[in-house]
């Protein structure tokens, strides 16, 4: 095992949606579902993606109507909690995280999913949880994605610095978070969700579209 002290960064931690887990068309899919029933309304794919891998999902549903949050948060929950049973990992994830262990690194995920959604996640693909030393969810901090308090939290707890971690994410969220953390910002392409452009709008460290290209930079 390589030691600490020789790789780029010895902390890295992952979103968990459309980064380590496949989950993008899973949540346009539900947003989609809450809106047609609570709303009675389409809403343009582009709108319902908008606000994916922000600051959470009564934050999505508020922007989407405020006066029925609720509603709209036990729909989406309701249609999304069952489409798990088929969930994947993202292409090459699993090699890359027993790599990035093989070299001494300490990993975290860092989502603003609640702890139940990601035990979903975990259930289904119960080789992931092992990889993490840390796990970082929405009930874990006030403020979220991007705002920079959960890196920060993940950190604490893994006693780190931010300048020797990277934050990998398929969403500009994640990189204004990473960014405002002071950790490496690293954007994924294959999240399904936000367009390559959006992304580089937020100006990461590094853009990769692939886990070959992640392990790279790292």
């Amino acid at each position: 095992m390589a030691s600490i002290g020789a790789v780029r960064f010895p902390i890295v931690l992952f979103d968990l949606d459309g980064t380590l887990i496949d989950s993008g068309a899973m949540i346009v899919a539900s947003m989609r579902h809450a809106v047609t029933t609570v709303l009675g309304r389409e809403v343009p794919e582009a709108e319902l993606k908008a606000a994916v891998g922000g600051p959470g999902l009564i934050a999505q549903m508020r922007a989407l109507d405020e006066s029925r949050v609720d509603d709209l948060v036990a729909a989406y929950r309701a249609h999304n909690e069952p489409l798990h049973d088929s969930l994947q990992a993202c292409g090459g994830i699993e090699a890359a995280l027993t790599r990035l262990e093989a070299q001494g690194r300490r990993l975290g995920i860092v989502t603003a999913k609640r702890r139940v959604t990601v035990q979903l996640a975990f259930d289904v693909l119960p080789w992931l949880e092992p990889h993490f030393e840390v796990v970082v969810g929405a009930e874990d901090t006030e403020r979220h994605k991007p705002y920079p308090e959960p890196l920060l939290h993940a950190l604490q707890l893994l006693g780190a610095d931010p300048e020797d971690a990277a934050y990998v994410g398929d969403s500009p969220f994640d990189v204004e978070a990473a960014k405002a953390a002071g950790c490496f910002a690293v954007a994924v392409t294959w999240g399904g969700i936000h367009g390559e452009e959006r992304l580089a709008a937020q100006e990461p460290d590094a853009i990769v579209h692939d886990t070959e290209e992640l392990l790279g930079v790292l």
